[in-house]
């Protein structure tokens, strides 16, 4: 598959917690660092996403905020 999108993150599914339409999914990319991905209760279905999976999480936003 290709995409467009240049911010892709390899990792591993830590886990995934169903909600009532959207699901969260915890995804540690290495060196201490995880990512939480908010989509829906199909996405994570179609993908059969469960603990212990690789996968790419992929970041695609037109805008990027920083806070100190």
């Amino acid at each position: 598959m290709k995409i467009s999108a240049r911010n892709q993150l390899a990792g591993t599914v830590v886990s995934v917690t169903p909600g009532a339409v959207n699901g969260t999914v915890k995804v540690d990319i290495g060196g201490g660092n995880t990512i939480t991905a908010s989509i829906t209760e199909e996405a994570i279905a179609e993908l059969g996403l469960q603990a212990g999976d690789r996968v790419t999480a992929i970041v695609k936003a037109s805008d990027v905020l920083i806070g100190k």
